[in-house]
């Protein structure tokens, strides 16, 4: 029986995804992604050269202290990825490791898409691509076999929800030749203001312990349900802020011998949505570590999250 679509907006937000017993709030967002990479002079011409990320600061390794480059985009002080070298590290195996599958980089427009295919072309990397019904992505491998999507999204009127308010996702042909026209003569100028970190998807080894928490516990909608193997979950409506699937499963969880992620950071709106969340983990059992920061909570297969406050004005 084929199911029904509607026009996302035809549905109120109440009807829209399924909802945990406490949810985060819409104005959430991701902060910093922490990765290990075994050689950090090679990432960076990769951040830097392949995908535009600008070099905001970075420290020479010292005794008993990493290399570390902090890169986001130029003129904006907001750090998106944390490269920490660590010499020697394993390289990711294809679906071989629970933990990180692929962060994702949110460009605001498609001309801004457009002229990062085109510069890609020009370099000659190899560039996978998808149209996701409510995104246009594309997809590259880091040289640790990290997975790095960079993406626009659609506006949310001309997304499609089911009559159960299922967020339809998809994996049709990205239309590039339309999105290389909307770039225009315009060329790359490296990540434009306004990127993003949009999501993250992880391999986890099991779907159901995955919704405990980061559903039940942490507090995030699930907005699709109906992938082969996997849960997409986000907060405000949003088609994902997380992606969760069980296409690894059986491999074992990334290791400190691993190019790896080391944590993820969730920016919430003050400090009693922060500790709130804090409080949902502990008692649901997973291990939460205090640092000055904030809060660590650590899921099922190591992935660690640090829920963090954003700023409140001063009275």
């Amino acid at each position: 029986m084929t199911t029904a679509l509607l026009p996302y907006s035809s549905l109120p937000a109440e009807r829209i995804g399924v909802h945990p017993p406490t949810e985060l709030p819409a104005n959430i967002r991701l902060g910093t992604v922490y990765l290990t990479v075994a050689n950090l002079t090679r990432s960076l011409d990769f951040y830097q050269r392949v995908l535009g990320f600008a070099l905001l600061r970075q420290t020479p390794a010292t005794e008993g202290q990493a290399a570390v480059a902090e890169l986001g985009v130029a003129g904006s002080p907001a750090v998106l990825v944390r490269l920490q070298e660590q010499p020697g590290a394993n390289p990711i195996p294809r679906r071989g490791r629970l933990g990180i599958y692929h962060l994702a980089v949110l460009l605001p427009t498609r001309a801004d898409l457009g002229c990062f295919i085109k510069h890609v072309h020009s370099l000659g990397v190899n560039l996978g691509s998808s149209d996701h019904n409510y995104s246009e992505a594309t997809y590259l491998t880091d040289p640790d076999g990290f997975t790095i999507e960079v993406y626009r999204d659609r506006p949310r009127s001309e997304w499609q929800v089911s009559e159960q308010g299922e967020i339809q996702s998809a994996l049709d042909p990205l239309d590039e030749a339309g999105v290389l026209q909307a770039a225009g003569t315009n060329h790359w100028q490296g990540l434009p203001a306004g990127t993003t970190i949009g999501h993250l998807h992880f391999y986890t080894g099991d779907l159901r312990a995955a919704a405990a928490f980061y559903h039940k516990a942490l507090g995030f909608d699930i907005e699709t349900w109906s992938l082969s193997g996997a849960l997409f979950v986000g907060a405000g409506g949003y088609h994902h802020h997380l992606g969760l699937n069980v296409w690894a499963a059986g491999s074992p969880a990334a290791t400190t011998a691993d190019a790896r992620l080391l944590r993820w950071e969730l920016w919430v709106p003050d400090a009693v949505t922060r500790d709130a969340a804090a409080t949902r983990l502990q008692a649901a059992g997973y291990a939460v570590e205090p640092t000055p920061k904030g809060p660590i909570a650590t899921d099922p297969w190591g992935i660690r999250v640090l829920l963090r406050a954003e700023p409140q004005p001063q009275a």
